[in-house]
This record gives C-alpha cells, structure tokens and sequence, in this order.
C-alpha cells in the first residue's frame, strides 16, 4: 500500500495537489516575515545588534571602523557616516537575515546577509552606495557582483569614494593593529 492509498483510506479523500503546492509556496514566501527579526542597534557600518541581544556582522561588506571609546581606540575615517548609513537602513526595523556558508565569526557574531520588509539586499546597497567595500579574504555568494557595484561606486566617487579613490583598507591593518595588538 502506497501512502496516497493510505491516506485516501484514512481519511475517505486524496489530497488536492492544486491546493498543496500553493499553499506550501505561500508558507515557504512567507517564512521570511515570520522569522523577520528586529534591529535594536547598530554599532557601525557592517555589525548591527538584534533585540535579542545576538550580534550580526553582514557577509561579504567591510566598511570603515568607528570609534571604540570603551577600548579607547579611534576610528578610521567615513565610520561615522557608515554607521549613520546603516542606521537609517535597519535601525528599529524588522529585517530578514539569511545564511551564508559559515554561521558565526570568530567572535561569535551571527553573520549573515541581511534583507528589508520590501526585499532591498542592505549588504548589496551598503556596497553600491560606497558606505562599504567589498570583504575580499573570503568567498562568498555574491562576491563578483559586490566587486562590480564598488568598482562603480568608486567611479561615480560615492560614498567614501568621494575623498579615497583606491582603498581606506590600508590603514585598516593599522586599526586592527592597535585594536587587537596584532603585528605587522
């Protein structure tokens, strides 16, 4: 007996597949409003904290570093404007993060690709409005096209692009350098 057969005994019916497939094609649409999670602080350009206290850190972006008065560190120029960028994304906001290949970084930040209400890809649009540069140590999914869009925002001189016509990263080896106490 085969489970449609089964089925069909048990419950004096077979089930119509015209009803199912759309109806598991709904749930699957709407999982990302119901797993939609809020944003209750951003802390600069690519890390944000959710309202349940887990820190995300956005895949495939690295944007300028802001000031860590508790470590007593400065930060690198643009940071503020980053963060305010982000901010104004996600700040207070329901967003849907999606998985990348890895969960967590070293530092036990959930890392994610993050996504509005209305399907705007934050990583991507941090990227192409030159707020951040494309993470390039590691793969990820949607590295060629984030390489494409700051090779625009380069050229278009937005964002940080407007006073940095190459890289701000060089100095970033300096940052983590003082930061962390990494050497050279």
């Amino acid at each position: 007996m085969n489970m449609m057969s089964g089925f069909k005994k048990a419950t004096g019916m077979m089930p119509s597949f015209k009803f199912v497939f759309p109806l598991i094609f709904f749930i699957f649409i709407l999982s990302g409003i119901l797993y939609a999670e809020k944003v209750s602080y951003v802390i600069d350009g690519d890390t944000f904290i959710l309202e349940n206290n887990q820190r995300v850190r956005m895949i495939g972006i690295n944007a300028p570093e802001t000031a860590h008065r508790r470590y007593g560190k400065k930060g690198q120029p643009f940071g503020n404007q980053a963060r305010e960028r982000l901010r104004r994304f996600i700040d207070g906001k329901d967003v849907t993060l999606k998985d990348g290949r890895e969960l967590f970084d070293r530092f036990g930040r959930r890392l994610a690709y993050v996504y509005l209400p209305d399907g705007t890809f934050v990583n991507r649009e941090m990227v192409r409005e030159g707020y951040a540069e494309t993470f390039r140590k590691f793969q990820f999914e949607y590295k060629s096209e984030f390489l494409e869009l700051e090779r625009a925002a380069k050229q278009e001189k937005s964002g940080m692009w407007k006073e940095k016509p190459s890289s701000w990263s060089a100095g970033f080896t300096d940052y983590l350098t003082a930061l962390f106490g990494f050497k050279k």
